[in-house]
């Protein structure tokens, strides 16, 4: 099969579908692999690295588009990516759909076979190409807040591991699946306080076990109310796979919230778990509500590229190996769940619902 991966565009989104050596294994097994120039770059890959693995590389995504018939890219289509997009497509990358009705509607009108990373399912139902990303925006949430809570961008000058004389800061996390473990053990790490809310016993077990300074609870209401009073930073990380975040915490809380406390909303992707949340990019990354510092980038594992790239590739190669090669790659129960768009509209019955409660609120 030809396999195009093109160069990302979103603002400050460094990552690239298939490093050099991921693609090279493909084009082994006899498939085209064909680059966009510059894709790589900023993960630290030239056009030379994968030319010399047998990669061709294109000038421009004019070119990639027409000649590619499997797209592997890793955020979703912006305006320019849709320009080149056809109907005997087959794009693979991130999508998150339910939050994206517009994006949804436009695919749906190319008429191509979209498979979102985000709903392809393991056979123990986990999420394999969403738990490397998770892990990095994870680890990014508490990294960013940290400094987000520094006096020069207007937060609250704590720090969150205290020193003697001073209190620790204090991180309250929303969810202990991949993204919100890594947010609580970055945090407790560094000598943070530590609350975690989770509803399964399993990850409260695994929480509670980070050290003394992790707290993990189950979600009451009330509970989550009077930890995001006390919170210097709140971490959303709350994920049902392919329908969009539930609200777990209000405008009217937030209000309540410390003065240039943060809040950090890794679930904005799926429309965010904090009512306040919007999305936001690197290159304008925070708001303020109520005196409260968000930060609602929609892709944070793009500004550690090449880390992330490396694991995506990891990650990616075996599905897009069985995209390329396996005519009946349809009867994978795997990549059936990640199909999310096909012969004109939205099949994933989780984004199909999201979208309908979306529409019938308008």
């Amino acid at each position: 099969m030809d396999i195009g991966i093109p160069r990302e565009i979103k603002p400050q989104e460094g990552r690239v579908g298939l490093i050099p050596q991921a693609a090279a294994d493909l084009v082994a097994e006899g498939h085209r692999v064909l680059v966009e120039t510059g894709a790589g770059e900023a993960s630290g890959y030239s056009d030379g690295d994968y030319e010399r693995l047998g990669v061709e590389v294109v000038p421009d995504a004019a070119a990639l588009y027409a000649q590619a018939r499997l797209i592997v890219k890793v955020k979703e289509p912006v305006e320019a990516d849709l320009a080149h997009l056809r109907a005997d497509h087959l794009l693979f990358c991130y999508l998150h759909l339910a939050a994206n009705p517009e994006l949804a509607r436009r695919l749906c009108a190319i008429g191509l076979t979209a498979v979102a990373f985000e709903t392809v399912e393991a056979a123990d139902g986990s999420l394999p190409l969403l738990i490397p990303m998770s892990i990095v925006a994870g680890r990014l949430a508490t990294q960013v807040g940290a400094t987000l809570l520094h006096r020069h961008r207007r937060g609250r000058g704590t720090l969150l591991g205290g020193l003697a004389a001073a209190e620790r800061g204090r991180v309250t996390v929303l969810g202990a699946g991949h993204a919100g473990g890594a947010a609580a053990a970055v945090a407790a790490a560094l000598g943070a306080e530590v609350t975690v809310f989770e509803r399964r016993h399993d990850r409260l077990e695994a929480m509670r076990a980070l050290g003394p300074n992790v707290t993990a609870l189950y979600p009451y209401r009330d509970s989550i109310d009077r930890a995001v009073r006390e919170t210097d930073l709140l971490v959303g990380a709350v994920l049902i796979p392919g329908a969009r975040a539930p609200r777990l915490v209000s405008r009217a809380q937030v209000a309540g919230m410390l003065p240039g406390s943060v809040i950090i909303d890794i679930s904005v992707d799926q429309g965010g778990c904090i009512e306040t949340t919007r999305p936001t990019t690197w290159e304008a990354p925070t708001f303020e509500v109520d005196g409260v510092v968000h930060f609602g980038v929609t892709n944070m594992p793009g500004t550690v590229p090449r880390s992330a790239s490396m694991a995506l590739s990891a990650a990616l190669i075996p599905w897009v190996r069985k995209l390329a090669s396996d005519p009946d790659w349809r009867r994978d129960p795997g990549l059936a769940a990640g199909i999310n768009v096909a012969g004109g509209r939205i099949v994933h019955p989780r984004v199909r619902e999201a979208l309908e409660t979306v529409e019938q609120a308008r």
